[in-house]
């Protein structure tokens, strides 16, 4: 396949761009987060998830506090660069601060929710309150 010439940056000009983040090996989705242009170039950089956290008003480099951080196997961009998918392998098994494997693990069926992903950890032990 021939090598596209073109530039490999999302758009940031309207803010913080979401960031789908889904288990390389399995496909599933770990977990949505946002960054902005620190959090993309140290992501690129270093080769763990950074991000943006719009609940603390600062970049987070993802696992910082458990320990369980995402390596970064390949990075894509939206045909408009204005969403980002990275495939990442979890390390230690959760990507949530729940201690789940996924931040997806509330599932609506046979009209109920159910919880459809594990806890792999007790927030509660790793960060010293509950979640």
């Amino acid at each position: 396949m021939p090598t596209v010439n073109m530039d490999f940056n999302p758009d940031f000009s309207k803010g913080l761009v979401p960031v789908i983040v889904q288990d390389e090996a399995g496909g599933e989705v770990l977990m949505l987060a946002y960054m902005n242009e620190e959090a993309w170039r140290m992501t690129l950089q270093s080769g763990e998830a950074w991000y943006w956290s719009r609940s603390r008003n600062e970049l987070w480099h993802k696992g910082e506090s458990s320990g369980y951080v995402q390596i970064v196997r390949a990075v894509r961009l939206d045909c408009d660069s204005d969403a980002i998918l990275l495939l990442v392998e979890q390390k230690g098994g959760a990507a949530c601060h729940t201690g789940r494997r996924s931040c997806f693990f509330r599932e609506w069926r046979d009209n109920a929710c159910h919880i459809c992903s594990p806890r792999i950890f007790d927030p509660e032990k790793v960060y010293g309150k509950a979640k």
